[in-house]
């Protein structure tokens, strides 16, 4: 006898799909992401650095139960000016990202939580410490469970209202996250990497809609790991939008843009995401969905029991 898995999703290749097609005929769904993030600044007894998936802005970080101050500090200078910088572009260009954030971030940061709510700007739970990940508690869903329930408490407290969507901290989730975020009453689930559309994700509790993730269009990789210039950073941005542009003629896709304060929020790195988001706003056809609402449209048009399989006819919006 065989146990029905807490999550799972078909296999559904690209051309045994319906056409996706967006609302107001957008071929491409923008979704900007700001990950405003926060790390403990260290955890006794652990030894493996604070800081999973790097990359540190020093060589030889040091362990999780000693203070870095070097490699905190840089991530820290996304919330004393970064996120700041962020946000005067994003008011400038009349783009509204979504934004992650730690419910730990919500608790010592609270006046950036605070400006993103009042600018109206979608926020989504990250998880409660940056560095305390969900696959920490594999083979332990009870502790998870409450980590994601401490988490959305917060959320509910600080920003005013239940959360719709969420992305784990390091996109690292287990097969049991999605089940207990549609318990919770979560519409986006925001960790895979899988795909340029939506498509619905079988829990134990019910279908939630997979919104994927990008860790290649990210400024992490583009800048901090990848040492991009900013020109490259802005050819490459443009490159991706464009095919996907292309692409979605015949059926809608999604371009996520990860960025973090600290990175892209340089000075040196900023013209990057100002150019960008000129270039986007220029063109036709283009849709800045938040998550929740591009879930929900997506639950609307798809169904909650049937997947994005090859049909006769289009999925459509209304």
């Amino acid at each position: 006898m065989t146990t029905k898995p807490p999550s799972s999703y078909p296999y559904v290749p690209l051309p045994d799909r319906q056409p996706l097609r967006f609302p107001g005929g957008a071929r491409v769904a923008v979704i900007l992401t700001i990950n405003i993030e926060y790390w403990e600044q260290e955890r006794p007894g652990q030894k493996e650095p604070l800081f999973p998936g790097g990359p540190a802005t020093i060589p030889h970080v040091l362990p999780g139960d000693v203070w870095d101050s070097a490699n905190w500090t840089w991530r820290e200078y996304g919330q004393r000016i970064g996120i700041w910088r962020l946000m005067e572009a994003f008011d400038e260009a009349g783009v509204a990202p979504s934004c992650t954030f730690n419910g730990l971030l919500a608790v010592e940061r609270r006046r950036i939580i605070d400006a993103v709510n009042e600018r109206g700007w979608e926020l989504v739970p990250h998880n409660w410490a940056q560095n305390d990940l969900l696959t920490y508690y594999a083979g332990k869903p009870d502790e998870e469970k409450a980590v994601i329930r401490r988490t959305l408490d917060t959320y509910e407290k600080v920003v005013g209202r239940p959360a719709k969507a969420w992305l784990s901290s390091a996109i690292r989730g287990s097969r049991h996250t999605p089940a207990f975020l549609k318990e919770f009453g979560i519409v986006a689930y925001c960790d895979y990497l899988n795909d340029d559309q939506p498509y619905l994700i079988d829990t134990v509790n019910g279908p939630i809609v997979c919104v994927p993730y990008s860790n290649d269009v990210n400024d992490f990789n583009m800048f901090a790991r990848g040492a991009a210039s900013t020109r490259d950073g802005i050819d490459m941005l443009k490159a991706c939008f464009d095919q996907l542009h292309k692409e979605g003629a015949k059926t809608g896709r999604i371009m996520n843009f990860g960025l973090h304060p600290h990175v892209i929020g340089q000075p040196h790195r900023i013209a990057a995401l100002a150019e960008f988001l000129a270039y986007v706003k220029a063109r036709e056809n283009v849709w800045f969905p938040t998550r929740e609402e591009l879930a929900t449209w997506y639950l609307g048009v798809a169904g909650e029991h049937m997947p994005q399989l090859a049909s006769k006819g289009a999925v459509t919006g209304r």
